[in-house]
């Protein structure tokens, strides 16, 4: 998971390497990092690898007098602190329908899945889990697959276990339509897994946690669709700033 600062109103381009120059990242452990300016109003910061498990972290946005380039100026400034948890990733092969979770770098758990489709592939690399829900209405017509009832991808679905992955409508989750994934394509761009290992794997992870996806015939995701920013090389990373790296 990034630190990401969204501001209200737009900020030049030629204010950012002023702005930039007053948000501070500190962290208890040396950790390279950088922002990197994804618009005019956001604006995230990303360690050049995974954050180090039980890291402590403090984010400081003075931004009191500053211009943002365009006729407006800062009227306060911003603390924000936290701690990284465990170190827990997810890798899932679409080609082999696996999931595997580690902890510490261990195997923790392999899990039969089943991924997009050919027509309605997953999204490829790493997406940080953004945020988790034990119930989700699910609606063909909400990501724009089609609203006709009569479609055959047309779908309405209440589903549980919901650990969601991009903006864009990328879950894991257990699915009605497809009950004992591990052989199929059973979904729209989700992730199948089974009602158990749904519910465990729920439970197991936290937001923040990345996800990677590989095998798949579709793209890596968007950075900016939920918090793909690791879909990024460092280069690519880096040139985003608009201080000198």
């Amino acid at each position: 998971m990034p630190v990401s600062i969204v501001f209200s109103k737009a900020v030049a381009t030629s204010a950012r390497a002023t702005v930039e120059q007053q948000l501070k990242v500190t962290t208890s452990v040396p950790v390279t990092g950088a922002w990197h300016w994804f618009s005019d109003t956001r604006v995230d910061w990303r360690p050049q690898n995974f954050w180090p498990s039980g890291t402590k972290v403090s984010v400081d946005a003075d931004l009191t007098g500053v211009s943002d380039g365009n006729g407006r100026v800062g009227t306060r400034t911003y603390h924000h602190g936290f701690t990284i948890g465990a170190d827990t990733e997810t890798k899932v092969s679409v080609p082999d329908h696996t999931m595997q979770v580690y902890r510490d770098g261990a195997l923790v758990k392999t899990m039969p899945i089943d991924a997009g489709s050919s027509t309605f592939p997953t999204w490829g690399g790493t997406m940080a889990v953004l945020d988790k829900q034990p119930e989700v209405r699910m609606t063909s017509c909400s990501v724009g697959i089609t609203c006709d009832k009569n479609n055959p991808n047309f779908y309405d679905l209440t589903l549980p276990w919901d650990v969601h992955l991009t903006d864009t409508g990328t879950y894991v989750h257990y699915s009605t339509g497809d009950p004992n994934p591990g052989r199929g394509e059973g979904s729209h761009g989700c992730i199948h897994l089974s009602m158990s290992n749904a519910e465990w794997f729920y439970n197991y992870v936290q937001p923040g946690d990345p996800v990677t996806v590989t095998g798949t015939s579709r793209a890596k995701a968007d950075p900016q669709n939920g918090y793909a920013d690791f879909n990024l090389t460092w280069a690519q990373w880096t040139a985003g700033s608009a201080l000198q790296h």
